[in-house]
């Protein structure tokens, strides 16, 4: 039976309050909630599940590329003859496509390799050490086995922490250590220890090779091109941010959201050092393909990104000189608009002709014209600064009425300029100087870059 109880207000009246909800209503209102909640949780996993697969098609084709060869793989198990052929290890090959095909044929490659090399390495010295320590009698047999795996085990998880071996073998080491101690230990309990590895080894053999043949046939995604790609795009992104980091600093506007995405857009530069890094690891097992010869300059695209990040950085302290821009004086702003924006510009022009000559893979003509242009703009700022400097007068300490703070400032010939009002716009065209030379080590980078790899000369028709 339900109950209704009755509350005073405070102005004497009564009210009424509806019964609790029941059990039941409460439990079903609660699963009602959970499964909307499922529901909706389903639906946005679904939403950017479809918006990284229509973004990135790439993806998609790298998923179906693994489940083809993973169907290719298991033929070894649903036909006789060739289960027969490779004996119960089959297992093996299916394994080794499961953990060595990666996105890019490079790291596919990397894996690959290191993955038979090792195993083939270990194989080969296990059945070596087991053929010793059989000779040696029961007794001592255990014993040989036993220091054999510490002492190569050990040697080899050493050589790991050698940069040079961590960089292109640190995979190929570990299924070294792995295969050696199973094998090892596998041997001691099993007779016939010579054809279980060859059985291991050829199944690995046939899932790495197979793990090749589908990476490099299907849509191919070299990891080479994908750092070209990248660089390229950062010396873009580094140009867009240095305009408009100059062009908000002089700006008359107020709002300074406008162009914010591409005023931060250096921050790629700086955040790409390790994929830069692990690209180009891949894509010197990589063979030739497309405009990259076999032992393209790999290593000369992470000098470039040094040089371009050292730029990145001079640009991260001209944000911060955009939000202080309030405080900086109008005359030394004025003064210093026209020069500042030359020398900007003329940097910006040399890093997107930097990308288009990597783009292009082709030396630029106008790139010493360029360059020219850069310093005269510098030498002009520069002439500038010395002469806005000649109009100032040594910092002289006067009284303020209000606070009875001294307060130094300095004068030129009609304005009155305090010395916090001179510091920002000083720091900011240095600063913009500062870029302007450092994107001299990016030149020297790619042009590096463009003689070992036999950059093209630029078509005539090009120029023109």
């Amino acid at each position: 039976m339900n109950t209704e109880c009755r509350i005073r207000m405070a102005d004497g009246t009564s009210k009424n309050l509806a019964p609790e909800s029941s059990l039941v209503t409460r439990m079903y209102l609660s699963i009602e909630q959970f499964l909307k909640n499922l529901i909706l949780v389903v639906r946005r996993f679904f939403e950017k599940a479809w918006n990284i697969a229509k973004n990135e098609p790439r993806k998609v084709i790298h998923c179906l590329k693994v489940g083809i060869a993973l169907s290719v793989v298991s033929l070894f198990y649903y036909m006789r003859p060739l289960y027969d052929g490779v004996g119960g290890t089959a297992m093996w090959a299916v394994m080794t496509v499961v953990v060595v095909f990666e996105y890019t044929v490079g790291a596919t490659l990397y894996k690959c390799l290191n993955r038979a090399t090792g195993t083939f390495c270990a194989g080969f010295l296990a059945i070596g050490i087991h053929w010793i320590a059989n000779q040696s009698g029961k007794r001592f047999e255990p014993i040989i086995m036993g220091a054999s795996i510490f002492i190569l085990a050990s040697t080899a998880t050493f050589t790991r922490f050698i940069p040079a071996v961590k960089a292109r073998f640190d995979y190929g080491t570990m299924i070294f250590i792995l295969t050696f101690t199973l094998v090892s230990i596998s041997g001691y309990r099993i007779a016939n220890l010579l054809d279980m590895a060859h059985e291991r080894v050829s199944t690995i053999i046939i899932g790495a090779s197979l793990c090749v043949i589908t990476s490099i046939l299907i849509f191919p995604i070299w990891a080479g091109e994908e750092l070209h790609k990248l660089v390229i795009s950062n010396l873009e992104k580094l140009a867009e941010s240095l305009d408009c980091c100059v062009a908000e600093y002089f700006s008359d506007k107020e709002d300074t959201t406008t162009n914010t995405k591409k005023m931060l857009a250096f921050k790629c530069v700086l955040n790409s050092k390790a994929s830069e890094e692990t690209m180009a690891n891949f894509a010197r097992w990589e063979p030739a393909h497309g405009l990259f010869n076999f032992q393209h300059p790999w290593g000369k695209y992470l000098k470039i990104s040094a040089s371009m990040r050292s730029c990145a950085c001079c640009i991260e302290a001209l944000t911060s000189c955009i939000n202080q821009k309030d405080q900086a004086s109008e005359f030394l702003m004025n003064q210093l608009t026209n020069t500042c924006q030359q020398v900007s510009s003329t940097a910006a022009e040399i890093l997107k002709e930097l990308a288009l000559i990597m783009k292009t893979m082709r030396k630029s003509s106008r790139m010493d014209m360029l360059i020219q242009e850069k310093n005269n703009a510098i030498q002009d700022m520069e002439t500038l600064m010395e002469q806005l400097s000649g109009l100032l007068i040594l910092p002289k300490v006067v009284k303020n009425e209000k606070d009875d703070q001294e307060k130094p400032i300095i004068r030129t010939s009609t304005t009155v300029i305090p010395l916090v009002e001179i510091i920002p716009t000083a720091t900011f065209a240095s600063l913009v100087i500062e870029i302007a030379t450092r994107i001299e080590g990016v030149v020297d980078a790619v042009e590096e870059l463009s003689k070992m790899a036999k950059f093209k000369l630029e078509d005539v028709e090009m120029i023109k």
